[in-house]
């Protein structure tokens, strides 16, 4: 069976929603960031680096959710969550899943989860970095309705973390931004992601 080491609202809800959307067969291990469990002996042996998400296989431990999305994908072809067998749109897939990992994911949580808090101008300087590749996606990135357009992939519910933490922290204008949020507002009502919030302890974050 698979094991999902996350913590809640945090960046594993991205694999959290995959393994909802496959239909797998899998366990939940809560990992306590604000206690600091991440850094425990017990969980460096899981995961090196001390972070979440990290999914535990009959093969051994996958990190990174860019490769969970992947692996999961792979593993669940007839749940079509990616485009499995073309390898020109899964580099697609795998190109966007690495854009929000690498990209916009050390953007946006400079400018929430700094500690201390960023202030004056660092704080500016932050916020037009993690703004400018919101709006790299807005403009450029997300075909509408779906990343890639009329298809809904797991690329859809990674995207959604980061909409939904920029619009707790009131940074997704819908003036400025009206395809993310049209993109939150859909991902949001998936049944899978329904049930990995609800899971998590958590609700939709309204517009």
């Amino acid at each position: 069976m698979l094991t999902l080491y996350y913590s809640p609202g945090a960046c594993a809800m991205a694999s959290h929603s995959a393994l909802e959307e496959a239909g797998a067969d899998f366990v939940l291990e809560k990992i306590d960031l604000k206690s600091g469990q991440q850094r425990t002996p017990e969980y460096l042996a899981i995961n090196p680096a001390g972070a979440t998400p990290a999914l535990n296989t009959d093969k051994g431990v996958i990190t990174q959710n860019a490769a969970i999305l992947s692996y999961v994908a792979e593993s669940f072809p007839d749940a079509s969550l990616a485009p499995v067998g073309d390898p020109f749109e899964m580099a697609r897939f795998n190109a966007f899943n690495g854009f929000l990992g690498s990209s916009l994911h050390p953007a946006l949580g400079k400018v929430l989860f700094s500690h201390p808090p960023l202030q004056g101008e660092a704080r500016d300087q932050a916020l037009d970095q993690a703004l400018a590749k919101l709006d790299l996606a807005e403009q450029r990135l997300v075909e509408g309705p779906w990343v890639f357009g009329a298809r809904w992939t797991l690329a859809d519910d990674y995207l959604m973390v980061f909409e939904r933490w920029a619009r707790q922290a009131r940074l997704l204008d819908p003036a400025r931004y009206p395809k993310l949020n049209a993109h939150l507002d859909a991902v949001q009502q998936r049944p899978a992601v329904a049930r990995m919030l609800k899971a998590e302890g958590l609700e939709p974050i309204a517009a």
